[in-house]
């Protein structure tokens, strides 16, 4: 039982590192899967922002197919 607690505990503590997107195993493929994720949300930004021109104008963004 100590030997998976052990175990378990250094599987908690892992981070993503960009090795795992070459490895095969469960837990590289779920890190690079959800920092992917993660990284595509944050660059999309929200979805209900303004677009802003270089000329100084606002548009909204189009929100048809979301209500």
């Amino acid at each position: 039982m100590k030997e998976n607690k052990g175990k378990n505990l250094g599987l908690a503590g892992r981070m993503y590192d960009t090795s795992d997107y070459q490895k095969n195993d469960e837990l590289s493929n779920g890190l690079a899967m959800t920092h992917e994720q993660a990284s595509d949300s944050y660059v999309e930004g929200q979805i209900g922002g303004k677009i802003e021109r270089s000329s100084g104008a606002e548009d909204e963004l189009n929100n048809r197919g979301y209500q």
